[in-house]
């Protein structure tokens, strides 16, 4: 099963995608040394943060520097781990490495996780900018830069990059998802019913689509539907954000989750 609350990439799978991000233009000595730098992230991240900065210390260069930001990310410390995916990104910048852009999308990514949806969105910007023309690339981008949006209260900014989004990625169910959500924020409950009614084909059980079915429904005044998804979503999933958010719902008698 799905989960598909923010921010979109989880702390393992930012992991994963570092893994190959610093690789590109490296001698087989650095391609080495970083393999074994990143797969010391996942055995003992502080050590690898000591790996790392002695590695940087030394010249390591890009390498060193995502090895770095893997290893605070592995320790869920959101924050440095943002700002050593910018220094990774602008040192990738400067060696016109084509890595950049994903560098950008992870040092975005960081910040979201940290609470920094300011520098998130510049992050994400940046990364949008090096991107290049590949539809899925893109599309996660602007799905996360649109989550920043909206933190910042930019709901029209969200709103052109969720569109945009759902046009090269018709298939992603977090795009649909998002855009319901925002679409019911704004009291477009016709929309949101639409976009929620996508999401749900494309992962019917997915317990935060269950959630904003419920919460549409609650918006639209059918508390009887609301009930049943929030119903659906506490007993499918109760320790998750979902099954929280629904118990929350339930319990105040139906009034939907913002």
């Amino acid at each position: 099963m799905r989960h598909l609350t923010a921010p979109m990439l989880s702390v393992a799978l930012l992991i994963g995608l570092g893994a190959t991000a610093a690789q590109a233009q490296r001698g087989p000595g650095d391609r080495e040394r970083y393999q074994r730098c990143i797969a010391e992230t996942r055995s003992d991240a502080t050590r690898a943060i000591e790996t790392a900065n002695s590695w940087r210390a030394a010249g390591g260069g890009l390498p060193a520097r995502h090895c770095l930001a893997m290893a605070y990310l592995a320790q869920e410390l959101f924050a440095p781990a943002a700002v050593a995916h910018e220094q990774a990104a602008r040192a990738a910048e400067a060696d016109r490495d084509p890595a950049a852009a994903d560098l950008w999308g992870q040092a975005g990514n960081a910040a979201l996780l940290a609470g920094d949806t300011v520098k998130a969105h510049a992050y994400l910007s940046s990364a949008l900018s090096g991107a290049g023309p590949d539809g899925q690339r893109r599309g996660q981008l602007l799905i996360d830069r649109a989550r920043a949006s909206v933190e910042l209260g930019r709901p029209g900014d969200a709103r052109t990059d969720l569109d945009a989004a759902t046009r090269l990625m018709p298939k992603e169910p977090a795009a649909w998802l998002l855009s319901a959500t925002l679409a019911r924020r704004q009291g477009e409950y016709l929309r949101a019913t639409t976009e929620i009614a996508e999401a749900a084909k494309l992962v019917p059980d997915d317990p935060d689509i269950m959630l904003e079915q419920g919460n549409i429904a609650g918006a639209q005044g059918d508390p009887a539907a609301a009930r049943r998804f929030w119903e659906a979503v506490v007993k499918a999933a109760p320790d998750t954000p979902a099954g929280q958010e629904a118990a929350k719902a339930l319990a105040a008698n139906g009034t939907p989750a913002k």
